[in-house]
């Protein structure tokens, strides 16, 4: 105590000594700025010292790496003992397509599976309905029937690659086909590990896929989280997501506060629906966050989300089990920080958001490809944004020693000042009654779309910098071979989906769809149902409209 009385007091000198040659200086060279700030527009000062943290405790607020409050990461060994997963989000075409893809990042040392969905599939739509037309495989890849599922599994070890589905709406029939497959490969579903995202509350606030009401649609993913804990116990049920609400233009501070108080929304409903222990499922939550271009902002971000989560875990829901006390999350650098223009910029911009999230502790990464401003990545471009990742993680030298950059006065500081500001959204949100009744009041989207207008605003202003776009512009145009889906695509999809309804005991479909709609009705647990309906090669919109019908439809209030 002595010694931090002494550094304390040689602090307060030295800085005034400081100050006073400040002040010399910016009488001579003015600050090129008047203010600086993140991208998130809190302020930073010129410099910290020991006074900003004097009131830290080192054992509660800091502590060790696998310790309370795990702010220092969830493991004791950090990166010594295991890498991050290197997992690239990856999906076009056809499931041949998307096979074919994975099977190359495989082979490049990509350590785990990623899946994008077109945009049917995320809608819960089949190819051939008149609403997909034209979108079969352009954002992602189409799966209409087990028979596409199993086509991209084709030769992957399910019971050793863990897989991610980014998947909502329709999010429990992809993972009935995902345990279809596993089952009809005669591997356990107890040793089949991977992520659903599943969360509905981040559509409703950023990303905007929907299909039925919030009531119902979190009534499903406890559905998925019950099933979960019984009978797939190595999977994630959800991966509760703040990548799509900083995507929509939400501060770092916002994207924390919106995705944890999501998470506390699963876990009452959880709690309240199923009557399960909290120990019985919050190991298996796991979270999403994006890594943006502000270097230490994002850090201090990552490092404070543990904190708050494990605080939350002991002191509100009195969970029992460590584990459940650890937020596990993956990260993706920042899709809306790229640029259009100057396209190979974007690949020093991934550099950087990835060395920042595995600064703050990641457990998964997905570098951004540096065409994805412009189209579907190519070959050559993942393969660069996997070599990042591996550059850091072989080279850097970064991995050598946990959490490196703990006890700096800024860094400290700053992920105190986030954690602060995001306790007060949390309360804020507590006091409307609950995550649910925030969205009904429109309470999110409108803090998001006034970030977003405040950030356009400073960019069109010459405030913020964006290289390239507003600042050090050409009229050179590099121009990078763009990755397009032909139009054959969608026909061919539409020919085998047409083929599966041909072969398929359409019998055995509707008494599943019939099952499925009465389980729905009597409010038991739709996943049994849900993967005998997959079995028997029911379309993905024929599950969802099951769904639509007994649950009905949610149109954005905003837009209706």
């Amino acid at each position: 105590m002595y010694f931090v009385k002494e550094v304390l007091e040689q602090s307060k000198v030295l800085k005034k000594k400081w100050e006073d040659s400040v002040r010399k200086m910016v009488g001579k060279t003015p600050d090129q700025k008047p203010r600086w700030s993140t991208v998130s527009d809190l302020e930073i000062r010129r410099l910290y010292t020991p006074e900003d943290i004097k009131d830290m405790d080192f054992e509660n607020d800091i502590s060790y790496p696998g310790e309370f409050p795990f702010l220092r990461g969830n493991q004791a060994t950090g990166y010594r003992g295991k890498y991050w997963t290197l997992r690239m989000f990856s999906g076009m075409g056809s499931a041949a397509d998307t096979n074919k893809r994975w099977r190359m990042l495989i082979n490049s040392g990509q350590t785990g599976l990623s899946t994008a969905f077109d945009y049917p599939t995320l809608m819960g739509y089949d190819t051939d309905d008149p609403k997909a037309r034209g979108e079969c495989g352009k954002c992602g890849v189409a799966i209409d029937t087990l028979e596409d599922f199993l086509q991209l599994m084709d030769g992957i070890p399910m019971d050793k690659v863990t897989t991610s589905m980014t998947i909502n709406p329709p999010a429990s029939v992809l993972w009935a086909m995902y345990c279809a497959a596993a089952d009809l490969r005669g591997i356990p579903l107890a040793r089949i590990g991977g992520t659903i995202q599943n969360d509905m509350l981040k559509e409703f606030i950023a990303q905007k896929t929907f299909m039925c009401p919030p009531g119902p649609s979190v009534k499903l993913i406890c559905d998925t989280v019950e099933f979960g804990a019984s009978h797939v116990p190595l999977w994630n049920t959800i991966s509760i997501s703040g990548y799509h609400i900083r995507e929509a233009g939400a501060t770092a501070v916002q994207e924390l506060a919106f995705t944890i108080r999501d998470g506390m929304e699963y876990v009452e409903n959880v709690i309240a629906q199923k009557g399960l222990n909290i120990d019985d499922f919050a190991p298996r939550l796991s979270f999403f966050f994006n890594s943006h271009i502000d270097f230490f902002e994002e850090i201090a971000k990552l490092r404070a989300a543990r904190r708050i989560w494990a605080k939350l875990m002991r002191d509100r829901y009195n969970a029992k089990n460590p584990r459940s006390l650890w937020m596990r999350y993956h990260t993706q650098t920042a899709g809306c920080s790229l640029t259009a223009q100057q396209p190979y910029n974007n690949v020093v911009r991934t550099a950087i958001e990835a060395l920042a999230a595995v600064l703050g502790g990641t457990q998964s990464l997905h570098t951004n490809s540096l065409d994805e401003v412009l189209c579907l990545p190519s070959d050559h471009a993942v393969e660069i944004a996997l070599r990042t990742q591996q550059i850091i993680a072989e080279e850097s030298g970064v991995a050598n020693t946990i959490d490196p950059l703990a006890g700096s006065y800024f860094v400290e500081t700053l992920t105190n000042e986030i954690e602060e500001k995001t306790w007060e959204y949390i309360h804020k949100i507590d006091d409307m009654g609950g995550m649910i009744a925030a969205i009904d009041r429109g309470f999110p989207q409108l803090e998001i779309a006034d970030s977003a207008y405040r950030f356009q605003k400073q960019i069109d202003a010459g405030e913020k910098i964006m290289v390239g776009m507003n600042k050090y512009v050409n009229d050179d145009v590099q121009k990078i071979p763009l990755l397009d889906i032909d139009d054959s695509v969608e026909q061919e999809q539409i020919k085998r989906l047409n083929g599966v309804r041909r072969r398929r005991d359409n019998r055995a479909v509707t008494k599943s769809l019939n099952d499925l709609k009465n389980t729905c009705k009597n409010g038991k647990n739709v996943m049994p149902c849900c993967i005998e309906a997959v079995k028997n090669y029911a379309s993905v919109q024929e599950i969802c409209d099951v769904y639509r019908d007994v649950y009905g439809e949610y149109h954005d209030p905003g837009l209706f």
